[in-house]
């Protein structure tokens, strides 16, 4: 039975389930709905959804929660951690569909000890340039799902107004007395690209 998250709340992953390895943390959101036509339902697609390029990422810092590398950051330009334990299963441009938008598998057993916690984020490409903000995104969510049982473990669905915030500091999963843990965070930022989000970690 999946455990619906609060912000500030945290679970624990692997203790009392020392099987859990493989897990697919799960992104997803929706742009907001425009209507009318004229010029406002040309520039968002003819009364849809704005087209709002959202991109899921994982920082994966270390016990100073420090970034170490470049190669540390997981994205759509760097599908795989070096070691294979991160892995991102693509980028989608738009937020359309139900389910999961972006998807992010992780082996916990095979995370580098030097790493301590997965950090992840959403951010909207190029927001500066197209005038965009979380204001314009409903019903995010992140998700935990145990691979070997398809099963959901935990939800956190983001209802706060992130209006003018151009980045959300979604969730975190951590190392906590040998065991995984999992944090829900739903912190926005004003950074505008994954390159200023990585700034704040080094």
């Amino acid at each position: 039975m999946s455990i619906s998250l609060q912000k500030g709340q945290k679970i624990d992953l692997t203790k009392g389930n020392a099987g859990l390895s493989r897990i697919v943390v799960g992104l997803g959101w929706d742009p907001v709905k425009k209507s009318g036509g004229g010029l406002l339902g040309s520039l968002f697609g003819g009364g849809g959804g704005p087209q709002i390029d959202c991109d899921a990422s994982v920082l994966m810092l270390n016990e100073q929660n420090r970034l170490e590398s470049k190669q540390d950051i997981i994205y759509f330009g760097n599908l795989q951690s070096h070691c294979g334990s991160v892995r991102h299963t693509g980028d989608n441009l738009t937020g359309d569909g139900d389910g999961d938008d972006e998807q992010i598998i992780v082996d916990l057993s095979r995370v580098p000890a030097r790493i301590h916690k997965l950090v992840f984020v959403v951010n909207i490409y190029d927001c500066r340039n197209r005038k965009q903000d979380f204001g314009m995104i409903q019903n995010a969510f992140i998700r935990i799902v145990d691979m070997t049982k398809n099963s959901e473990i935990s939800r956190f669905n983001l209802t706060e107004n992130y209006a003018g915030r151009t980045t959300l500091i979604v969730g975190e999963i951590y190392r906590y007395n040998g065991e995984w843990k999992f944090g829900a965070i739903g912190e926005g930022t004003m950074e505008g690209s994954l390159g200023e989000i990585a700034q704040r970690y080094q």
